[in-house]
């Protein structure tokens, strides 16, 4: 599946907006607990010191329990959330405000009481005795003849923040102001995004559209975003230029490889006319030309075979492939060269039935091949031999085989005979290219050509072409 860059730059700011949002939302609701703790606690630092100041709950070193129980059962009402607890000097409960059952804990640490009486930072959390584990903000005051006034500004009924906040109006706008911005901060990221990427789209789409044409070479689909699709393009590319490269080289060298002999035997009949003129019958003159229009001949052959294995090789030229009667293509390539079969005293036949099924394939193409084959069968057959030309139902497909009577090739050059300018034997002016285009062909619409042979006996060639539906 292909994802585009603008997809994951999407996904990417979806995720980090996402992220911010839960993070500002936790951050809000842990600093706006801790800021209510704060300023609960500074508003009420010198709660205790009043309560013991204004109600004396302790006289002569004894507790007035009745002066403190009506101290709990009035601040208790006006304030359901305060817990008072009335601490010994190492940090034991002696009374308190909450029910009976309801406090878990006998004993308060008295780190966060005394850090709190030395002017610590606030907020100090000190324990809760009705909720062990939670620790509460508090108010403490030291009494005179000992131990300690300590109030819980946040008791049980002290909800969690969550549940403080969610009743708040100021904390909802907010949370929802917050929402807001960040929708905005997706839809102009996405926008611009968009326009950031659509350069970027465009190349993606012109460099896919030119790798996949005849200009490059095809490639399958590639995925991934633009870039990658892009690096893919260039590697491509660069893999074409290099392709492109050697084969100019191999050009070159085959120019020079198969080239130099009768460019040498056509300059060598000129200089010849020209040096021996008025010497020459007009027999001999005659002679001469036919010599060097027959080299001629074969070097425009060999320039046009050049350059169409050029073309095949690049693939600047599509297969079309389509549907067509193979029986009729050989019947129109066999009568095409059974004048030059009987100049040669060669027997050419097709053992073909009109009757049979279609194949697919580039029909000009297939007819370049039967043609390079059926040539290279005459030319190397003997007078008195015979060519044949057979199609063979195989699986589905139909394999066309070209077989001659002539001299065969041995087998340590038949593996070689499809390489480019390579003769076996004696080819009679051929330019050795006629079986490697014939190859390269048939590699196009994804089969082989193959080689069978026999010293003095002959040569089959046969290929397959799948039956058209």
């Amino acid at each position: 599946m292909r994802k585009s860059l603008y997809a994951k730059l999407a996904a990417v700011l979806l995720a980090v907006c996402v992220a911010v949002g839960a993070v500002y939302v936790g951050v809000t609701l842990v600093a706006t607990r801790l800021y209510l703790d704060e300023v609960n606690q500074k508003l009420n630092r010198g709660l205790a010191r009043t309560i013991l100041a204004e109600k004396p709950v302790i006289k002569d070193r004894k507790i007035d329990w009745h002066m403190l129980y009506n101290v709990f059962d009035a601040l208790m009402a006006v304030n359901p959330s305060i817990e008072i607890y009335l601490l010994d000097d190492a940090g034991n409960i002696t009374a308190f405000s909450a029910p009976k059952g309801k406090v878990k804990l006998t004993r308060v640490d008295l780190a966060p009481i005394r850090r709190f009486l030395a002017g610590g930072r606030l907020p100090i959390k000190g324990d809760d005795p009705r909720e062990p584990g939670q620790p509460k903000i508090f108010s403490v005051v030291a009494a005179p003849n000992g131990g300690y006034l300590y109030v819980i500004l946040a008791g049980e009924q002290y909800r969690s923040a969550m549940q403080q906040l969610r009743t708040s109006w100021i904390l909802q706008q907010s949370i929802a102001v917050a929402i807001l911005a960040a929708i905005f901060a997706v839809i102009a990221g996405l926008l611009l995004f968009s326009a950031m990427t659509r350069p970027l789209r465009k190349l993606a789409s012109e460099m896919d559209a030119f790798r996949l044409s005849g200009a490059a070479t095809p490639s399958s689909p590639r995925a991934g975003d633009e870039v990658e699709r892009l690096a893919h393009s260039f590697a491509d590319l660069a893999d074409r230029v290099t392709r492109v490269d050697l084969l100019r080289r191999e050009l070159i060298a085959n120019v020079s490889h198969d080239l130099r002999t009768p460019l040498a035997s056509l300059q060598g009949y000129l200089d010849t006319l020209l040096l021996k003129e008025g010497q020459l019958t007009a027999e001999e003159q005659r002679r001469f030309i036919e010599i060097a229009s027959k080299h001629s001949e074969r070097l425009g052959k060999l320039v046009d075979e050049l350059f169409e294995l050029a073309k095949l090789d690049s693939q600047v030229t599509p297969i079309k492939v389509e549907s067509f009667s193979i029986a009729e293509l050989v019947q129109d390539v066999v009568q095409k060269f059974e004048l030059r079969a009987q100049q040669n005293g060669v027997t050419l036949e097709a053992g073909v039935r009109p009757d049979l099924p279609l194949v697919r394939g580039d029909i000009a193409l297939m007819e370049r091949v039967l043609e390079n084959l059926i040539e290279n069968a005459i030319r190397h057959t003997p007078a008195g031999g015979s060519v044949s030309v057979s199609l063979v139902p195989d699986e589905g497909r139909f394999a066309v085989r070209v077989a001659d009577t002539g001299r065969g090739i041995s087998e340590e050059h038949l593996p070689h005979i499809f390489d480019r300018f390579y003769r076996a034997s004696d080819t009679k002016g051929g330019a050795g290219l006629g079986l490697a285009i014939a190859k390269r062909i048939l590699e196009l619409h994804g089969t082989t050509l193959a080689a069978e042979s026999e010293v003095d006996r002959g040569t089959t060639f046969t290929f397959a072409l799948a039956v058209a539906a």
